[in-house]
């Protein structure tokens, strides 16, 4: 391109070592960003503030009582960080990353509501070795529509494109969460006493803890991730049942609490995650009683067995690491816990009346 005197006013191309050849695509992070653009507001309501793409999120807390349903006279903010693990490399070999990013936000929030806390907004962190805006704009897409399930909001994230740490390929997905808890409301686990009733909320399979074993079990029994299996009494191959996403029951927690503004029914609840029941359950415990726990009380999925079967796993360690069909538990006081349980189930959960509190002291016991 020439002025209209003849000098040349093009944009001269870059000469010498550039960011693209060294590995970083620019253009390709922007692409992605313009892709996300509309799948990011969708997680947006009222209290989202400031444009897409600027430097940081903005989330208004102390709100308008004339926009907003109800304000917190005594708001104590909770936040928690986590990641997916190497699920990640399950999603990586099978070709599909449109549920990862679910699982990452699902294993933030249902840590964050434990504290009884209404989850207000996420942040995704992802690394990989290099920008794919279809492939990319996938993944965030995923952690968007986990935001939607939970009803928080997606105001931010970061995208490293960092060839010489990932393999081509090669990517990780981590996020970070906050929410809001009246300090009143919160969770107090002192307040769990024998004869509270324990009840369990069904997984939605493995979830995100224990794929490094998952894994190992697959490679040195080769098993076929595209196969189907009459064990695993499923139509759906191996593959998908392991990628189904972590479930989240950020709804279904936080509408119960909203239901009970005057007695606080609930005394104590636990993410199911890596250790399993014996190794989260005893984490919402006061060191002066027990969770006493039928084993009968819920039917262990078919993948589980599956597992155990094909890598001969001790049970111990199977309960030790996965959480063996429930992912998320609640302690209620005994007259609540039909109640608890019916309201739980019209949200769409599947609940188990799974044992009671007793005195002891701090752990989790299968009677």
């Amino acid at each position: 391109m020439s002025s209209s005197d003849g000098i040349d006013v093009s944009t001269p191309k870059p000469t010498g070592m550039t960011y693209a050849a060294a590995g970083v695509d620019i253009e390709a992070g922007d692409a992605v960003v313009d892709r996300i653009k509309p799948v990011l507001k969708r997680t947006h309501g009222p209290r989202v503030m400031g444009l897409h793409g600027a430097f940081a999120g903005m989330f208004r807390l102390d709100y308008n009582e004339s926009l907003f349903k109800r304000n917190y006279k005594d708001p104590v903010l909770v936040a928690c960080t986590d990641g997916v693990g190497t699920k990640v490399m399950l999603a990586i070999e099978m070709g599909r990353l449109d549920t990862i990013g679910i699982d990452c936000v699902a294993m933030n929030v249902n840590d964050l509501i434990v504290q009884g806390a209404e989850p207000l907004f996420f942040l995704d962190y992802l690394g990989l070795s290099k920008v794919d805006p279809a492939d990319t704009a996938d993944i965030i897409a995923s952690v968007a529509r986990g935001c939607e399930i939970s009803g928080c909001a997606l105001i931010g994230g970061e995208c490293a494109e960092m060839p010489d740490i990932y393999k081509p390929g090669d990517f990780d997905v981590a996020g970070f969460a906050v929410g809001v808890v009246e300090l009143k409301r919160a969770t107090d686990p002192t307040r769990i006493e024998p004869g509270d009733a324990v009840l369990g909320l069904a997984s939605s399979g493995v979830h995100s803890n224990g794929y490094t074993l998952v894994r190992k079990i697959i490679a040195e029994k080769g098993l076929d991730l595209a196969a189907t299996y009459p064990e695993l009494e499923s139509d759906r191959t191996l593959g998908e049942l392991l990628l189904e996403p972590t479930r989240i029951y950020a709804k279904s927690i936080v509408a119960l609490l909203r239901g009970y503004t005057v007695k606080k029914v609930v005394t104590g609840m636990a993410h199911i995650t890596g250790g399993g029941l014996p190794g989260n359950l005893n984490r919402a415990l006061p060191a002066d009683v027990d969770a006493l726990v039928d084993r009968s009380s819920w039917t262990v999925p078919p993948l589980f067995d599956f597992l155990r079967k094909h890598g001969d796993v001790a049970a111990e360690e199977m309960d030790r690491v996965f959480n063996m069909g429930v992912g998320y538990c609640l302690v209620v006081r005994p007259t609540f816990a039909d109640a608890v349980a019916r309201k739980l189930e019209k949200s769409g959960e599947t609940v188990f009346r799974m044992g009671e509190i007793v005195a002891g002291s701090g752990v989790v016991r299968y009677g």
